[in-house]
């Protein structure tokens, strides 16, 4: 089939909202690019079904490109929101989010590996949600001690889900970055831990509190199982493979509901800004600390705290 032209192919594209079907043919192979970070995502997850979906999202892409008649090493950030903002129409948040992730993970390495010469990857964003105005919730201090207290630390699982609370609750980290976390990225010496894959994608040293640093290493030595595996949690049962984040969030769930406590992971994720916010961090700090890629992000973060929004905003000493 004859390519179209890039006119014919934008219009056609507008009206569906979507890559148009005959653009949507299922390819045995993509351009060599394409398929080496492909083969390098696949040693870095571990289901099929991610694999996929990011398989689904450059293929697309890859048509779009060609039949566009755009050279993926001349590619721009108006090309790939254009791309996204069609293919994206008629998916729901979730997918949308997905897709963004898969594109921005693939531009990062095509810079890494030197097939571009501008990194593109920060610049691919969401847009901005109603969502966002409102306060994240939090867990109270005496909610956080309960949580804690409550695991009976003689048991592998609980000593797994405790080192992956105080993580959270320490550091602020997502369960995806805590399940990327390898034993190499931890430096006891130094009290610092390194995450390498950030929603920001700015990598970070972290600071290691003592009694973050005490609950790894009772994990190490007392629930991790022995594996040729790396990575810091590992499954339970053989062949132990490593958690994914969805593992992450499902420990921290259970340990919530034994409680009574109405939350979810992410509650101690905003304890931790909240911890920031009163011990007088600023905005710039919070939003390097918890890994957001822009200050509008962070903003809601202000509603939380009262007396920190009051001297902020209307700058009054209480």
């Amino acid at each position: 089939m004859k390519p179209a032209s890039n006119k014919g192919f934008t219009q056609r594209f507008i009206k569906s909202c979507k890559i148009p079907e005959e653009y949507r043919v299922a390819q045995e192979e993509l351009p060599a690019e394409y398929e080496q970070y492909l083969n390098y995502y696949r040693s870095q997850v571990r289901s099929k079904q991610t694999v996929q979906g990011a398989w689904r999202i450059l293929s697309g892409f890859n048509i779009y490109l060609k039949i566009s008649n755009i050279s993926l090493c001349k590619i721009s950030i108006e090309q790939v929101d254009h791309f996204l903002g069609h293919y994206n129409k008629k998916y729901a948040s979730g997918a949308c989010r997905s897709h963004r992730s898969n594109l921005r993970q693939f531009l990062k390495y095509l810079y890494r590996e030197g097939h571009v010469k501008k990194d593109l990857a920060p610049l691919v964003v969401s847009p901005p949600k109603f969502g966002h105005s409102n306060p994240p919730k939090f867990l109270r201090p005496k909610e956080v001690e309960t949580l804690f207290n409550s695991l009976d630390l003689s048991n592998a699982n609980n000593l797994r889900s405790y080192a992956a609370m105080h993580l959270i609750y320490y550091l602020g980290l997502r369960p995806k970055e805590i399940s990327l976390i390898t034993l190499d990225d931890i430096s006891f010496k130094q009290k610092e831990i390194f995450i390498q894959s950030r929603k920001n994608c700015s990598p970070a040293h972290l600071p290691l509190p003592d009694d973050a640093i005490k609950a790894i290493i009772a994990y190490i030595v007392g629930g991790r199982p022995k594996s040729e595996h790396r990575a810091l949690f590992l499954q339970l049962i053989p062949p132990y493979k490593p958690v994914g984040k969805g593992d992450i969030t499902r420990y921290v769930k259970e340990c919530m509901t034994k409680n009574n406590l109405e939350s979810s992971t992410y509650w101690l994720r905003h304890s931790f800004a909240q911890n920031l916010l009163e011990s007088g961090a600023s905005i710039y700090e919070i939003k390097e600390m918890m890994g957001h890629k822009s200050l509008d992000a962070t903003k809601k973060y202000l509603s939380i705290h009262i007396n920190l929004m009051r001297r902020v905003i209307l700058d009054e000493t209480l």
